[in-house]
């Protein structure tokens, strides 16, 4: 059996972490993505994240624990038991930190993922899917009455920022603070303005899709006042227009609820992924 090295994650191992990620799922997250989760308000890389080298120092595994967490094992080192220690080692870090629960998200065609998963005592919560739009037609982009939709402008980014997290507000364990949410979103080097159409009534910011350049969706969101009118298909069809004006042919985004939505803009489901959460029980602290 090959012998291997544990230690932190750095910043440098950002494209060594994304070339793991890429065999494992070509859909996973990119690399701006996995620099964004290392610098999350709380993570302290010394303690919250681990990679796992092989003998010419090849980094075959990783994992990361706040909160939620995420762990990948290359396809050709699986079956040795590193997917059970890196899931061993969440939990106990987890634990330590003074959670009371870890959440993690596994792809349903990864079946041993799954096991593993059930087997270390965690329970599938909800489904999340990822779907997929083929732009092979021009879309028509639908009017909402009263509703102006422009894209996205530089000086958006407060307003469209408190507008999403409150529409978010009880789906999501937290709210992200300002420039964490700005590194995820707007902020990254791949956003694509031209593509982010935001609905406006008169100046007030009332819905927003946030695109990437290559089409895929960040975030899809609308004020909670103005829900029910449309707002949501007006905007994908907005998105959808404009990136096949620019010769991006095919739109994708992850979602774990408003599956119905998606589907009557057109979008099919590509695939799901389940997710996973297990209570955990924290020492008590000494007064």
């Amino acid at each position: 059996m090959a012998s291997y090295r544990w230690r932190s994650a750095t910043p440098g191992d950002v494209p060594a972490i994304r070339d793991l990620v890429a065999r494992c799922d070509p859909d996973g997250p990119d690399a701006e993505r996995i620099a964004a989760d290392l610098r999350r308000p709380g993570l302290e890389l010394a303690l919250d994240t681990r990679v796992v080298e092989d003998e010419d120092g090849v980094i075959v595994a990783r994992a990361w624990v706040n909160r939620r967490s995420e762990a990948d094992v290359h396809p050709a080192h699986r079956g040795r038991g590193l997917g059970g220690e890196l899931l061993g080692w969440i939990v106990d870090r987890a634990v330590q930190a003074g959670e009371e629960q870890v959440v993690q998200t596994v792809r349903d065609d990864d079946v041993a993922a799954g096991a593993l998963l059930a087997a270390h005592g965690f329970e599938a919560m909800v489904t999340s899917w990822m779907l997929e739009k083929v732009l092979a037609d021009e879309p028509g982009a639908g009017v909402t009455a009263g509703i102006t939709v422009r894209p996205y402008r530089e000086s958006d980014a407060r307003a469209a920022y408190e507008m999403v997290e409150d529409a978010f507000q009880g789906l999501q364990g937290r709210r992200l603070e300002f420039g964490e949410w700005q590194r995820q979103t707007v902020g990254r080097g791949d956003f694509a303005p031209e593509f982010s159409p935001v609905a406006c009534d008169g100046e007030r910011i009332v819905g927003a899709v946030l695109t990437l350049k290559d089409g895929y969706v960040e975030r899809v969101a609308v004020d909670r006042e103005y829900r029910s009118r449309g707002i949501a298909r007006q905007l994908l069809r907005q998105a959808f227009r404009d990136l096949h004006e620019q010769k991006v042919r095919s739109c994708t985004l992850w979602t774990h609820s408003a599956l119905g939505l998606y589907q009557r803009a057109g979008m099919v489901v590509r695939r799901s992924a389940t997710v996973y959460r297990k209570g955990l029980v924290t020492p008590r602290r000494s007064g």
